[in-house]
C-alpha cells in the first residue's frame, strides 16, 4: 500500500494557490502565508478523514 501524505500534498497546493494569487495582485508575501495556511488546514481535513476511515475498516 503506498503512503501518502495528505498534510504535504495540501501544503504544497496551498503554495501554488498563494504564488498564483500573489503574482496577480502583486501582494505575494501576504498570499504565499494565507496559501499555505488553507493548504495545511486542507491537508489536516484529508488526513484524519482518511484515517477515521481506516478504523472504520477495522
Amino acid at each position: 500500500m503506498r503512503n501518502n501524505n495528505k498534510l504535504a500534498n495540501g501544503i504544497a497546493i496551498g503554495i501554488g494557490f498563494g504564488t498564483a494569487v500573489g503574482i496577480l495582485t502583486d501582494n505575494l508575501g501576504l498570499w504565499l502565508g494565507v496559501g499555505i495556511a488553507i493548504g495545511a488546514g486542507i491537508g489536516t481535513t484529508l488526513n484524519k478523514k482518511d484515517k477515521s476511515e481506516e478504523s472504520d475498516k477495522s
